[in-house]
Parts: structure tokens; C-alpha cells; sequence
């Protein structure tokens, strides 16, 4: 009875205690079984496995089964700083990309010749050469006219075998470091950008691999395979680097008239690879074209999945299959939307908002909501022909340039898609836009709301005018992310402090934020004066030198700090433009320096001078930020004492503006400068009125395709200053400087609170 009592107790626990037991005697006999010689079992399994890959993998197993496990063992190396040795500074490389290893993921290599570059070389250039991030033409002899825009390297050798043995070694020599993958491909190959690079986003870069459309060699009688030349194929940087010592032999002792063939021999030969046409459950797809075939007319699975087509027999047909390749993508694009969007509307229902929750248009963010009446986004309104919101405060200006054709586009769309919804019922016909608003979004784009009279036609031919208010919206859906360089800290930085006899009384600040921020620091910073006499003060500099004064405090600098010299350059002008005093500059520094163009009221930090390394990128971009001006504490503070806060403190920012009106402070290396000037050199011969009318912002805009990176800065800060405009600059560069000092008075509430005390004070 007991018994019975405790078995119905204890019974709807007895699954688990079986499971436990059950659980723990077969971990003791696993445990058993595995104490045997373990680390040998699982470095055979690596092995076998194909997990450990590379040379150490090849030693592994040339050694028959000796210890290959030795390198992988993690090794903890102990620093220890001897305190005897002074600190040295670590020397960083200038790109990070460099310190850290990071390489592009694909190089392209078109072989061409001298007759085919101008024509099939250049359909490739113009149809996918600018999807790949770096495309390289490589032919025998140079042709006497080498195409625009095209990067051409001439071997000097015709015969297809050579010219195949000097790409491969030119790739290793100048590029092997630098890029993950390499495809090559004739220039009567088109080649499907997207995919090729998305094949190799999918495929691990450690590994060698030659990759391509699978041929038999000429008898066919092995098992190898070389990759056809006319699809293209894909290089493994490792494999290029096994490949490089065995190049010369493969010359000499390889005999074979086409080249693609000799490279797979060479490779089979020596490093006992062949080529596949399938590797990581990825496949390489392509398509035979045959002879008159019609690109429009190609509608089958494996041309339209095809990464690349051959033969191309003229330019016209490169073009044609680009064309229809780019209806392919842009056709499955938007199915891929309208698929997305009816998700996105099946699931808003299983919401709390329901349908209503699913905002329009589908799959594009809700529009921003304020949480304060000073977030709020205006609407802009416009007719056809006017906009009452203008970029100099004007109530009313004309549309013109890309505002008018953005309004023609909206107006256009707008009647397209209502005769898309209503036809055949309907059709419109637009007479006239009554009412226009449009805003800007930053969380989605431009909103349009606008109010049409339309001419509305039935199927019978009656007709009507009617009302009718629609709503549009051009989405934020063409972002793309521009890569970027990114530089380290390393790189010296060249102040240029420009200064005239006005300006030698604000001169100390600068030194003495100049030694506090940049000397006292050990900052990899140089700083070189540039006096502007006038022609009055230069006859006098004998007698009474008005910059005496500025050369004393250097003087005292250069004494307190005996490694540094602060040198000078004199400079004789009665208009100090920019342009004239950097010519003078650029000219005595080497090409490679970098500039930070600064003016005596610039407070230099650390900070800047990180982000003027960073942000000017050699043979790429330049820099021209945006300075933090403070008001004047006349205005600002009145009765009031100014904080003594720092000026780096958080509420550094707080009452001032970003002077977007000053194009003073630049970085820019000295090379993009020259570039620029060189280019500017034909359209101003010497006049020297151009000159005077110009600064270097407009020079790098006008005569230089770089980036001109244009952005404020809150570690810029410049204490109130009314700057004197000189009229004999250009009309705009005075009007800037004029618009600069107005604006930098004070806000507006500080400007109605001076008024309003003022008119106090008078009534009383």
C-alpha cells in the first residue's frame, strides 16, 4: 500500500529522472570514449575537414601528420617599457586602411589592344567601367590617342602570351596589396557589374581561386580545366601571390597561342589548381551570344541570370545588351518593391494601428512629427512661374534652373499618375496649378501638395474642369554611400597666417592659443607667417617696420621653445587676395604638404587640426569649414558679465552663429592647389583683376574635380570681431564680408531686446 502510494507520488516525475540518468550515462561514456589521443584526432579533422586553409594547411600535410597546430597556438607577448629610454612617438601611417590592413575587395583588368581600345575598349569604359571601383585597359603597343577618362597601361609587346604574363605580374607588383579579387576579362566581353560583384561579396578572400567558365585543354585527354578568357575570370589575391615566383618559368617553358590557355596551364602546372565554375555553393553564369542575335529578343533564364556575354562583335551591340541588361535589373527591381510593399501591408494589420498604422507610401518612414513648435518644417508656396520663399528673403522670386524643373517634373508625374488610375474611365488633361506647397523632410524626402485644374475627358468625348488637390512625394531613395579615404593623425599640418597692418593688434591671441594648443602639446603642426605691405609701408620698412611688433613676439616664442622656428614670408600688394599670397606660398613648400590656411582670429586646437587631416584627402577632397562666430557680448550680454567659460566648454555654442559667409580657414595639400592653378592658368593670362575677384574656395570649385567638403565645425570658435571689407575685392567677396558682419551682431531676439530697451530709455 505504501509502495503504491509513493510510486503515484513520484510518477509524473518519473520521465525526467530517466531522461537525467539516461543523460549522464551516456556523457560518461562519451567522455570515455574521447580521452584517447585528442589533440591529433581534432587537428585530422581540421585538416580533412578543409578548415584550416592556406600555407600552413600545405605544411601540415607535407609533413605527414607532424605537429602543423604549432602557429595556431595563441602566444601572449608581455610589454615592458624600460624606463631608462625616452618616450617615442608612434610614427602612423596616413591612411587607415593601411595601418589596419583593410583591402578593396576587386581590381578589374580589360585586356584590349591598340586597335580595339577607342572602340571596344571605350563601349566597356562607358557601359559598367564606372560600377567597378577601379578598371584598368591593359594593351601591348599605346596607341597615339588614348581615350578620356580611361586608365591605359601599354606593355609594349603585341603578342597576346606576353601581353597576358605582363598584366598578371603588373596586378602582383602594384596592386597585389591592395585588392582581394582580380578579374580579367577581353574587351569583347560585357560584363554584368552588380553581379560580379556580388559574387565576390560571397566568396572567402583567403583562399585560392580560379574561378570562371571551365574549357579543356587543346587534346583534352586530363581531368584540368583552364577558365575561358572571353567570360572573364576571377583571381584570388593569394593565389596571385603563389603564382608570382613560377611567372618567368611558365614564360619560358609554356608553349601556347592563346593566352587564357597559358595562364590555366600555368597555374595547373604549378600550383596544381583548376578552374571552377562552382565553389561555395556560389555558380559563375554566363552566356554565349550567337552570331546576329538580338538582344531584345533574349528572354531566357540563363541570359537574363548571366554575369557575362560573349563575343561582342561591335560597340552598338555593347550598348544594346547594356541597355537591355538595365531594363532586367530595373523590371525585377520593381516587382522587388511591389512584393515588399504587399508584406508590409499584410503585416500593419496584425498591428495595434491596424492598416491605418501603414503610413503612405508604403515602405518609405512616417513623416517627422515636432515635438515643439520650433521643429516645425514649413511648406513652400509656388505657382507655375514664382516661389514665395527665396534664398535672400525675398517674398517673391522666379523659379528658375533646378527649381522650375522640379516643379515641370512634379506637374508632369502628377498628371501621368492620375491617368494611370482612371483611365479608360477618365483622362486628364492639365490646364493650370492653382495652388503649390512643398517641404523638405529629412526622415523621407520632398512632400508636394498640389491643387490642379484639370480638363477631365470621359470615354463618350464629354469634357469638364474640375478641382482637384493631389498629394506626391519624391523620396530620400537614391543615397549611396561615396567611399572614402579615411586618413589617420599622422600627416604634418602647414599653418599660413596671412596678416596685414590692421590685423597685427589680434596677432597675440593667436601665438598664445597657437603655443597653449599646438607647442606645449608636441602637436605635428608647423606655422609660417605671411606679411602683406602695403607699397606706403614697404618703401618705410627700413626706417619704421609696422610689423616690428608681431616679429618681436615670434622672437620671444622661438626663444621659449628652442627646437621650433616660426619663419616669415614678406610680401609687397595693394590687394592681399588669397590666390596671389598662396601662389607665393605653394611655391616654397614641397607638393605633398598640407595646408591649413587660418586667419589671426582663428583659435587652433587639437581638435581641428585631427579633423583638417581627416577631412583633407589628397588628390580627393578639400576641406573649408565653417567657424563658430560669437556675438557681440555688447548686444548679447549688455549689463550683464559674460560667462568665463572655455571656449570649448559645451555651452561654448550657445550665443553666436556658424558664419557660413567666411571662406577664410581651408585645408588642402599643395598638390590639388597647383592642379587647380594650372587649370586656372588659361582662362586669367596673368590679369591680374581676375586674381583680385577670386578666392581659393572658388578656385577648387571651378577648376578642380575634388570634393569640396563644405561643413561647420564647432571646434572653430572666433571671439567677436568687426572685420574691415576691403572694396577692392570682387563685388561678392565684399557683399560676404558686408552680410558677415550685419549677421554677426546678434540674433534676432537680442537685436529686439537692444530696440526695445533703447525705445524705453528714449520715452523716458
Amino acid at each position: 500500500m505504501r509502495l503504491s502510494s509513493f510510486l503515484a507520488v513520484f510518477r509524473p516525475a518519473l520521465p525526467l529522472i530517466l531522461g537525467l540518468s539516461l543523460g549522464c550515462s551516456l556523457s560518461l561514456l562519451m567522455v570515455s570514449w574521447t580521452q584517447g589521443d585528442t589533440e591529433d584526432g581534432c587537428s585530422d579533422e581540421l585538416v580533412n575537414g578543409g578548415l584550416l586553409q592556406g600555407s600552413h594547411v600545405g605544411e601540415h600535410q607535407g609533413a605527414n601528420g607532424g605537429d602543423g597546430n604549432e602557429d595556431f597556438q595563441p602566444r601572449i607577448v608581455p610589454y615592458h617599457k624600460d624606463p631608462s629610454k625616452p618616450h617615442k612617438k608612434v610614427l602612423r601611417t596616413r591612411y587607415i586602411h593601411t595601418e589596419l590592413g583593410i583591402r578593396e575587395r576587386l581590381l578589374v583588368g580589360i585586356l584590349s589592344s591598340r586597335t580595339t581600345l577607342n572602340t571596344m575598349g571605350v563601349a566597356v569604359n562607358r557601359t559598367v567601367a564606372h560600377r567597378f571601383h577601379r578598371t584598368f585597359f591593359f594593351t601591348g603597343l599605346r596607341s597615339t590617342k588614348i581615350p578620356h577618362g580611361m586608365m591605359v597601361v601599354a606593355h609594349g609587346d603585341d603578342r597576346p602570351v606576353w601581353l597576358m604574363y605582363e598584366t598578371i605580374r603588373h596586378l602582383h607588383q602594384h596592386h597585389g596589396n591592395e585588392y582581394d579579387w582580380f578579374y580579367l576579362a577581353q574587351d569583347d566581353t560585357y560584363t554584368q557589374a552588380e553581379r560580379v560583384m556580388d559574387l565576390v561579396g560571397h566568396l572567402s578572400a583567403g583562399q585560392d581561386l580560379y574561378m570562371g567558365r571551365a574549357e579543356e585543354f587543346i587534346g583534352g585527354e586530363e581531368r584540368a580545366r583552364y577558365c575561358h578568357g572571353g567570360y572573364g575570370y576571377l583571381l584570388s589575391r593569394s593565389l596571385l601571390a603563389r603564382l608570382q615566383p613560377h611567372l618567368d618559368s611558365c614564360r619560358n617553358d609554356i608553349l601556347s597561342v592563346r593566352p587564357d590557355e597559358w595562364l590555366g596551364r600555368c597555374i595547373v602546372d604549378y600550383l596544381g589548381l583548376s578552374c571552377l565554375e562552382k565553389h561555395q555553393e556560389m555558380t559563375y553564369r554566363y552566356f554565349e551570344l550567337q552570331k546576329n542575335a538580338d538582344p531584345e529578343r533574349e528572354d531566357s533564364s540563363q541570359f537574363k541570370n548571366a554575369f557575362t556575354v560573349h563575343p561582342i562583335s561591335e560597340p552598338t551591340l555593347m550598348y544594346r545588351l547594356h541597355k537591355r541588361y538595365s531594363q532586367i535589373e530595373l523590371d525585377w527591381t520593381y516587382a522587388q518593391i511591389q512584393q515588399l510593399q504587399v508584406q508590409i501591408s499584410n503585416l500593419s494589420e496584425l498591428t495595434p494601428e491596424g492598416k491605418t498604422g501603414a503610413t503612405w507610401p508604403i515602405g518609405v518612414n512616417p513623416p517627422f512629427r515636432p515635438k515643439t513648435r520650433f521643429e516645425v518644417i514649413n511648406w513652400e508656396y509656388f505657382t507655375e512661374d514664382h516661389i514665395y520663399s527665396c534664398a535672400d528673403s525675398s517674398p517673391k522670386c522666379e523659379l528658375r534652373g533646378a527649381d522650375r524643373a522640379d516643379v515641370n517634373s512634379i506637374l508632369e508625374t502628377a498628371v501621368e499618375r492620375l491617368n494611370e488610375r482612371y483611365q479608360p474611365q477618365l483622362r486628364f488633361r492639365k490646364q493650370r496649378l492653382l495652388n503649390g506647397y512643398r517641404r523638405f523632410d529629412p526622415t523621407r524626402g520632398m512632400e508636394y501638395m498640389l491643387d490642379l485644374a484639370l480638363e477631365a475627358f470621359t470615354q463618350k468625348g464629354h469634357s469638364q474642369v474640375i478641382a482637384k488637390r493631389v498629394g506626391l512625394l519624391r523620396p530620400l531613395s537614391a543615397i549611396e554611400i561615396i567611399p572614402m579615404p579615411y586618413v589617420t593623425e599622422a600627416t604634418r599640418v602647414q599653418v599660413i597666417l596671412p596678416v596685414t597692418a590692421r590685423d597685427q593688434d589680434f596677432v597675440g591671441n593667436f601665438l598664445d592659443t597657437y603655443v597653449m594648443n599646438a607647442l606645449d602639446t608636441r602637436d605635428n603642426a608647423l606655422l609660417t607667417f605671411l606679411f602683406v605691405y602695403d607699397p606706403f609701408d614697404a618703401q618705410r620698412v627700413s626706417q619704421t617696420d609696422v610689423f616690428a611688433g608681431v616679429k618681436a613676439m615670434i622672437g620671444e616664442v622661438e626663444k621659449r621653445y628652442s627646437d621650433v622656428k616660426i619663419p616669415w614670408i614678406s610680401v609687397k600688394t595693394e590687394v592681399p587676395s588669397q590666390v596671389k599670397l598662396m601662389d607665393i606660398i605653394s611655391k616654397k613648400h614641397p607638393v605633398d604638404t598640407l595646408f591649413f590656411l587660418a586667419s589671426v582670429w582663428t583659435e587652433v586646437n587639437a581638435d581641428f587640426l585631427n579633423r583638417c587631416r581627416m577631412n583633407a584627402i589628397s588628390n580627393w577632397q578639400v576641406f573649408f569649414p565653417i567657424h563658430f562666430q560669437e556675438y557681440s557680448p555688447a548686444l548679447v550680454y549688455r549689463d550683464q558679465q559674460p560667462s568665463a567659460a572655455s571656449s570649448f566648454s559645451s555651452e561654448a555654442l550657445r550665443d553666436g552663429r556658424f558664419d557660413r559667409h567666411v571662406f577664410e580657414e581651408a585645408c588642402f595639400y599643395n598638390a590639388d592647389y597647383m592642379a587647380a592653378r594650372t587649370k586656372m592658368a588659361a582662362d586669367i593670362l596673368d590679369n591680374d583683376e581676375m586674381l583680385e575677384s577670386m578666392d581659393v574656395y572658388e578656385i577648387f570649385v571651378r577648376y578642380s574635380g575634388l570634393h569640396v567638403f563644405r561643413a561647420v565645425e564647432p571646434a572653430l570658435v572666433q571671439k567677436y570681431v568687426r572685420r574691415v571689407c576691403n572694396p577692392r575685392f570682387s563685388e561678392d567677396i565684399y557683399h560676404r564680408c558686408v552680410l558677415s558682419n550685419l549677421e554677426g551682431l546678434a540674433s534676432r531676439s537680442h537685436l529686439a531686446m537692444a530696440l526695445f530697451e533703447q525705445e524705453q530709455a528714449n520715452s523716458t
